[in-house]
């Protein structure tokens, strides 16, 4: 017989919750395709043409993942109109934090003046940012935090080989973030997500540590990791793909694409997003983020980083419908409809 046949005491947290506010942090560095092809045999024409890339964002030797993360946090914050002291939780969603451990995320809390509070990483590429918004709801909604503070942030020029002809055009380092909180009404709806591990090597770290570690023993150099793409099978899996996830995100939140004010997808490719609006059947007035022309593709920072640039230009309304899908290495993949701030 158990010792006590007492009930234990349930959190109750919000009903509803909405994103407050969110912040960008773009370096200021701008690489231009002719830059990039001083490295690689290709053309500003072609790297248009296949990706939609006119320039990215690099970051520099005294960006990285904590000082940009911080930096879109506090413009998070702050576009939230909440204190730094309400904030009781801190995700940060990103796989080029540089150390195996510790996370990110906790010396970023330090740094905001938010010691002590949970903090944790996620670690699920492309789709990062919208798997964090999933889980702060949750975390409001389950009486575990009131305040969440969710952040994309990437410094992938760290793991792109500038040599690779598939990658070295795309990838780039920015940060974005948003804030979570109690609402009135429903503001972030119903998370459609998932991963396909049997493509696990499509989107992936060329070698794992460990080969790292044995080849520089072996030929006596100290090696670095990069990031490799198999390309043609993942423009594939997300043009045909992602549209059917999109499209279930939209069920279940109860609404329609005509109802939507803005479609915000991961910035992974012009064409890629050109064809999932095809397949949506998107109305021709609905606005759609093209961030990846002048940010290039910034993984977990993507979504964030697109939402505040329609907000900040009055490309899509405050207030307004958005839905958001992120997808990547895993291949992991999220989308969800919300209230923008």
């Amino acid at each position: 017989m158990p010792k006590n046949t007492g009930t234990i005491t349930a959190q109750e947290g919000a009903r509803h919750t909405r994103i407050m506010g969110v912040g960008a942090y773009r370096p200021p560095r701008v690489v231009t395709n002719d830059e990039v092809c001083e490295f690689i045999d290709s053309s500003d024409e072609w790297i248009r043409e296949r990706s939609g890339i006119v320039t990215r964002r690099i970051a520099g030797p005294d960006e990285t993942v904590i000082s940009m993360g911080e930096a879109a946090a506090r413009a998070a914050v702050e576009d939230a109109g909440i204190d730094m002291q309400q904030i009781d939780a801190v995700l940060v969603a990103t796989i080029t934090h540089p150390y195996q451990t510790p996370a990110a995320a906790p010396l970023i809390a330090t740094h905001l003046g938010r010691n002590g509070i949970p903090a944790f990483d996620l670690s699920a590429a492309c789709a990062g940012y919208c798997y964090g918004i999933s889980v702060g709801n949750d975390l409001v909604r389950s009486g575990s935090a009131r305040y969440v503070l969710v952040i994309g942030v990437e410094k992938l020029a760290d793991f792109t080989d500038k040599y690779d002809r598939g990658t070295a055009f795309i990838f780039a380092d920015g940060a974005g973030a948003a804030v979570i909180g109690p609402s009135d009404t429903p503001g972030i709806g119903p998370t459609v997500w998932g991963s396909d591990g049997e493509q696990w090597a499509a989107i992936a770290q060329r070698e794992s540590w460990v080969e790292l570690r044995e080849r520089g023993a072996n030929e006596n150099e100290q090696p670095w990791p990069s990031i490799g793409m198999a390309g043609q099978s993942v423009f594939r899996w997300a043009v045909w793909g992602m549209a059917p996830v999109a499209q279930k995100a939209l069920d279940a939140a109860g609404i329609t694409a005509d109802d939507l004010d803005a479609f915000i997808p991961h910035q992974a490719n012009m064409r890629i997003i050109d064809a999932m609006i095809k397949q949506l059947k998107l109305p021709a007035d609905i606005p759609v983020a093209r961030d990846i022309a002048e940010q290039g593709n910034t993984s977990a920072a993507s979504v964030p980083l697109a939402t505040e640039r329609m907000l900040r230009e009055g490309e899509a309304p405050h207030g307004g419908l958005a839905l958001q899908i992120g997808f990547g290495a895993g291949l992991a993949y999220a989308a969800q409809v919300v209230v923008l701030p």
